[in-house]
């Protein structure tokens, strides 16, 4: 007995019309429970959609550059047995072959999944120990990183057989986590695919020869299944010539290699590290080497490496500036009635705990003038303009490790204590380290304040796919003056508004800072 089953594109985040980068399979192949079915590419990221269960590809509903959001149909499985034996579909494939001792049937070594960027990350705490059963998406155990903390749960039931790691070792995608006891596995199962069996066994001296160089390495075009094959055969990728669309390195460009067929391509090593990204549009650009100075020779010098954070925040704010076009305008806010208002308020909630500082006043005024110009609450999306009906504000927060910008949601549907007590939750968890990344994702506009530092002016730097960005320095008392003879102190708050020219012009900026600056001076116009 057998039944068709439609296998859909899993639960994505907030990704939508993602395109199809990669199709690892065809009609008639026989797949296994996890294994890769297509891979998508986003601005933010490449993630690789794997097989719910095992089956035979029946029919595949997509083609390279077709676009998928959450629910997608991408192909239907022949599932043979489905009704008579369900636990079939669910056992694992063994990823990797016997050992010299053999492995027992239906024991499964469960590795660390794809966790984007992040390699060598500390395990932090280990959830379970030899001899417990354990359930699937049950948490086995807890990383951190620089930027946030991670459970890894495991992928499927069974009994822990062993565990392959302790307290503060670093893991990476890939790494053996331990070995679960499912059942009895089935006999294809047990053993690595024959195709290959030869190639992993025993590479050729063209890969064996090539050592692993982590900035090229880095720097390859290649999704997450692709570069842990190449980590398999010693392949360097950087030595590697895709023949995927816009040059795009795939499974057979890696296996070619190793077999000693493939095209090498200069290494990319070569291109500097700070040389620029492309993406959004915006192509790449030719530089030249970054200049190497020898800086000892003109006097003592002290080496320190940049974060992980400054490192992922630096190439994304590089991507940004680099591709879209920034204008910044400035401007000024009279907050004297303001600031009378938040200190009376905090008097009133001091016993609640609760701290108004004059952020979560600015996120107000921005959904404020962001439902007044929603063309600022937008996205661009190849050449259509996605506005978004709801307002998550995100605001930059300075930590010891780097700039980190967390996202208050539905703004405009909390108050101001409220906004206030989750904007502390969020900067203690910033500070810590231990930010989640959906704790960071999903803003419409963000808001970067140095209030609590000093300046007057400054161009803030686009968050991308948002289409604009509020800056915010020390306020100060100013002289005004209505008729040029009467004057008067006035608390004003500098306000420097950068926006993509893209999808927004120099007339509907100003008018966005003075409806900005006019709600800061008087809240009530919120209700308007």
């Amino acid at each position: 007995m057998s039944n068709t089953i439609d296998i859909q594109v899993p639960d994505i985040g907030d990704f939508t019309d993602i395109p199809v980068i990669e199709i690892f399979v065809k009609v008639g192949d026989t797949v296994k429970a996890e294994d890769p079915l297509i891979s998508l590419e986003s601005d933010k990221a490449t993630m690789e959609v794997p097989a719910p269960q095992g089956g035979v590809v029946a029919s595949i509903g997509v083609k390279l550059g077709d676009k998928v959001s959450q629910g997608s149909v991408i192909m239907t499985f022949q599932a043979e047995g489905a009704a008579a034996a369900p636990a079939e579909a669910a056992k694992p494939s063994v990823t990797a072959p016997p050992s010299a001792t053999s492995a027992p049937a239906g024991v499964a070594e469960v590795r660390v999944p794809d966790i984007g960027d992040f390699k060598d990350i500390p395990v932090i705490e280990i959830f379970v120990k030899v001899g417990d059963t354990v359930k699937a998406e049950q948490p086995i155990i807890s990383l951190e990183s620089d930027k946030a903390t991670m459970d890894v749960p495991a992928p499927l039931s069974g009994v822990v057989q062993s565990i392959a790691l302790k307290v503060g070792d670093k893991v990476s995608q890939g790494s053996v986590v331990l070995e679960l006891a499912t059942g009895d596995a089935p006999a294809a199962t047990a053993a690595p695919a024959p195709a290959a069996a030869p190639v992993a066994a025993a590479p050729t001296a063209a890969a064996a020869s090539t050592a692993i160089d982590e900035t090229a390495f880095a720097l390859a075009y290649a999704g997450p299944a692709v570069r842990k094959l190449a980590r398999e055969l010693s392949v360097n990728l950087g030595h590697v010539k895709g023949t995927g669309e816009h040059g795009r390195i795939v499974r057979a460009d890696v296996e070619a290699f190793a077999r000693g067929g493939g095209a090498a391509a200069a290494p990319a090593a070569a291109k500097p590290a700070s040389a620029p990204v492309s993406g959004g549009g915006g192509g790449g650009l030719d530089m030249l080497p970054w200049p190497k100075v020898a800086f000892a020779k003109f006097g003592p010098v002290e080496r320190k490496e940049l974060s992980r954070i400054k490192k992922i925040s630096g190439a994304n704010l590089h991507r940004n500036w680099v591709v879209i076009p920034h204008v910044t305008t400035h401007d000024e806010a009279d907050i004297t009635d303001l600031e009378q208002f938040r200190v009376q308020m905090n008097k009133e909630l001091e016993k609640s705990g609760v701290k108004i500082s004059m952020l979560p006043f600015m996120m107000k005024a921005a959904v404020s003038a962001l439902k007044k110009f929603p063309e600022f609450n937008a996205s661009l999306d190849g050449d259509a303009l996605v506005l978004k009906n709801y307002w998550h504000i995100g605001f930059a927060a300075d930590t010891p490790n780097g700039l980190m910008v967390p996202v208050i949601r539905d703004v405009d549907q909390k108050t101001v204590p409220e906004i206030a007590k989750e904007m502390g939750e969020l900067a203690k968890l910033a500070r810590d380290g231990k930010l989640k990344p959906d704790q960071m994702s999903g803003g419409t506009f963000t808001i970067s304040s140095l209030g609590g530092i000093g300046g007057i002016y400054f161009t803030p730097i686009i968050n991308a796919p948002e289409v604009a960005i509020m800056g915010v320095c020390k306020s100060y008392w100013k002289q005004h003056s209505s008729d040029g003879k009467t004057y008067t102190s006035r608390l004003t708050l500098p306000l420097s508004l950068s926006w993509d020219h893209r999808v927004i012009d120099g007339a509907a900026a100003a008018r966005f800072n003075v409806h900005f600056a006019n709600v800061l001076a008087d809240l009530r116009r919120v209700l308007f």
